[in-house]
């Protein structure tokens, strides 16, 4: 038998995306909600274009808003998600959208060993109405939770900078704040070139840089 039935493609390695978006009744104000489903389908968009060769982007997107935190987009390749808008109302589980990102990245099933270190953004436009130091605190502790690229974007003035602050827990990454809709789809720009600039690169599992001048918006 020829040696070449033996040769099989290796299969690009995962490179996770877990986007926790804030989507309790404030959201719902001053176009906020539209910007952010128009950011993130546009991010899903750009990611499922790209050449999968070293690396493919997967990204599941957990919305917080009424009663409880919920996985709105399952962990999945970007090309094959098909984007379901988000709706705004009720209040801002946070602590809950945490720990249930701090379940996915720790999941072998979704995430298997052999994936690169996962980027985890937060954005949100108020204070959380549930427990969150402690999910916040289990996140940067577990194994992949504190490896990860983790950055965060205030929206608005009354978008809780201290938990922000936390979750983001590097002084090298300020916490961006966006004040209007064109600032929201700035920052969800700035990931997707991050995103793409490393998923492309011949080190995968760098770490990202922070924004540069061309994309922070306020820093906090």
């Amino acid at each position: 038998m020829s040696q070449l039935s033996d040769f099989t493609i290796a299969a690009p390695r995962p490179l996770p995306v877990i986007v926790l978006a804030d989507v309790s009744g404030s959201m719902s104000e001053h176009g906020k909600i539209e910007s952010l489903n128009h950011a993130l389908a546009e991010m899903l968009a750009s990611f499922g274009s790209e050449s999968q060769e070293a690396a493919q982007i997967h990204v599941a997107v957990i919305t917080f808003g009424g009663e409880a935190a919920e996985l709105h987009t399952a962990l999945a390749p970007a090309s094959s998600v098909k984007w379901n808008p988000m709706r705004a109302s009720g209040r801002t589980p946070l602590g809950g959208a945490v720990a249930l990102a701090t379940t996915l990245v720790e999941d072998r099933t979704k995430i298997p060993g052999r994936a690169y270190r996962p980027v985890i953004v937060l954005a949100s436009d108020g204070a959380p109405t549930d427990e969150w130091q402690k999910p916040i605190q289990q996140l940067l502790l577990s194994e992949r939770g504190k490896r990860a690229d983790r950055f965060a974007l205030a929206i608005g003035d009354d978008a809780d900078k201290a938990m922000l602050g936390a979750f983001v827990n590097d002084p090298a990454r300020p916490v961006l704040a966006a004040s209007d809709a064109r600032q929201i789809q700035k920052f969800f720009k700035w990931v997707t070139m991050s995103v793409t600039a490393r998923s492309r690169s011949a080190t995968p599992n760098a770490t990202l840089p922070p924004p540069t001048t061309d994309f922070v918006l306020d820093e906090i």
